[in-house]
């Protein structure tokens, strides 16, 4: 049984290790809200229950109900227990994972949580010390207690299994005469922020970059004409959309990406090896959007603007420090690649059958040989990229 927020953060990890579960041989359900029954690429194999899950704010009266609607969600995930008998549950945060968990703890059953960002989120504080494991995206994630560790598993974020297939693809050809190809986009409703800024910050490049740009954008629909103006005014071809559902072959033809870094987004660019240009997310919880790009950043597959200094200026500065020489962008491509942790989905499931699995799973599974599952635990500094430019059968070194 997994349970999660109805966020993409949330339900794109959990949709992916539903169905790597389910393709070996077990039965998965999914428990969240509203707004994650009807969310986008839930694998048609997985039912989704809708059960009440109050949020705990510090108003008294807003708290009395959070804690009524948590306690009505935990009486129906027992009773859902009872039909569906679960082996684990598993939590991958956002309020709707709390009464499942709490039910799950209840009733004696095995439970895993996920935290797919570098910070741990408010309900998987909330159940970290009463769960049988912790799995992680990052090898350090604030707001972990020390007292945690000996449960603590860092196996990554699963991504969708499209996106992981283009991780066998090359970063795309790319020399001084070549188009430029930038992907931006803000989360499923784009961000005005970059609406605002990105369109004048491109036209502040030097004419031998800016004449070579073409660029996808993800817009709000209030924002959708105004940056359909800009960039017409400022002459740089652009294709616009509230909503792209081939995401992941734009992301394949993308050379940069520019947007948020949320937990879904870092794990797809470096799954792919795309460099990026990030904005964190100010009002994330905890400011965890500025954790997540870290580790990127360090690597060099990445720099970071604070919302604050986010300025066309700003932006046109940092795209010439990672973009202005193709060797220079490839470069950036390969660290962000490196950084990628392609076997999270079936590290995450591994983990999970370990507490939940039954012995004969282990004779009925389908997939991975000893031989694959060695290579995953490879240490990720060691992996490669390819390139356009590696002749058949070659990698780029690291």
């Amino acid at each position: 049984m997994l349970a999660a927020g109805g966020t993409g953060g949330h339900l794109i990890p959990a949709f992916a290790l539903a169905t790597e579960l389910e393709r070996r041989g077990h039965h998965v359900a999914l428990i969240t809200d509203d707004r994650g029954a009807r969310i986008p690429g839930k694998p048609s194999f997985l039912p989704a229950h809708v059960l009440p899950a109050g949020r705990l704010g510090k108003n008294p009266v807003a708290l009395f109900k959070g804690l009524r609607a948590i306690w009505q969600g935990r009486a129906m995930a027992l009773r859902l227990f009872e039909s569906f008998q679960p082996s684990c549950v598993i939590g991958f945060g956002g309020y709707p994972a709390l009464p499942a968990l709490l039910a799950a703890q209840s009733a004696k059953i095995p439970s895993v949580i996920h935290e797919q960002n570098a910070v741990l989120g408010r309900v998987n504080r909330l159940l970290a010390g009463r769960v049988n494991a912790i799995a992680t995206a990052y090898p350090a994630v604030e707001r972990l207690a020390a007292k945690w560790a000996d449960k603590v598993h860092m196996v990554g974020n699963p991504v969708r299994a499209e996106v992981l297939e283009l991780r066998k693809e090359p970063f795309p050809l790319l020399d001084e005469d070549s188009v430029l190809r930038v992907l931006v986009t803000g989360g499923s409703q784009g961000a005005s922020i970059l609406s605002e800024v990105v369109p004048d910050g491109l036209a502040m490049l030097p004419p031998a970059l800016r004449h070579r740009l073409q660029v996808t954008q993800q817009c709000r629909p209030e924002d959708l004409e105004a940056v359909r103006a800009r960039y017409a005014g400022h002459q740089i071809p652009a294709e616009l959309g509230t909503y792209f559902e081939d995401m992941a072959s734009r992301l394949a033809e993308a050379h940069l990406f520019i947007g948020r870094s949320g937990a879904s987004t870092i794990a797809e660019l470096t799954a792919v090896g795309r460099p990026a240009i990030l904005v964190p997310l100010p009002i994330a919880t905890d400011d965890h959007q500025s954790a997540n790009a870290r580790e990127l950043v360090r690597a060099g597959g990445a720099r970071a603007i604070k919302q604050t200094s986010f300025t066309p200026k700003e932006l046109a500065k940092q795209i010439q420090a990672i973009a202005l020489k193709p060797e220079a962008l490839a470069n950036a491509a390969h660290a962000s690649w490196n950084c990628g942790l392609p076997d999270a989905v079936e590290d995450l499931a591994d983990l999970v059958e370990s507490f939940g699995g039954e012995p004969i799973m282990d004779v009925i599974r389908v997939g991975r040989s000893k031989a694959q599952a060695a290579t995953a635990a490879a240490p990720v500094a060691s992996a490669r990229i390819p390139t356009a430019r590696a002749s058949a059968g070659q990698e780029n070194g690291a």
